[in-house]
């Protein structure tokens, strides 16, 4: 997820992308994304295992911030919110 400037970048692991999605984009909880106003979904990945999700994030929050970049440019040039796609999964 990222911010509306597409400059702070947020990694996180669910098994319910919707609600969590939409936990972010409504202040829910005190968190990093309300601090820093994440509310854009920019990628995702589905796992069919909570352990293989995991040692994804892992592998992805170890990455530089350039690989990142480049991982949501690869997935979503646009950067547009995929919120929408995912709400009717």
């Amino acid at each position: 997820m990222t911010n509306q400037n597409n400059y702070v970048l947020y990694t996180g692991v669910t098994n319910d992308l919707k609600r969590r999605v939409y936990e972010h984009r409504n202040g829910v909880t005190d968190s990093f994304t309300k601090r820093y106003r994440v509310f854009k979904l920019v990628y995702y990945e589905i796992f069919t295992s909570n352990s293989m999700a995991i040692a994804r994030e892992k592998q992805i929050k170890a990455g530089s911030r350039i690989k990142k970049q480049e991982l949501v440019k690869a997935f979503n040039p646009q950067w547009r919110d995929l919120f929408s796609d995912v709400a009717f999964m």
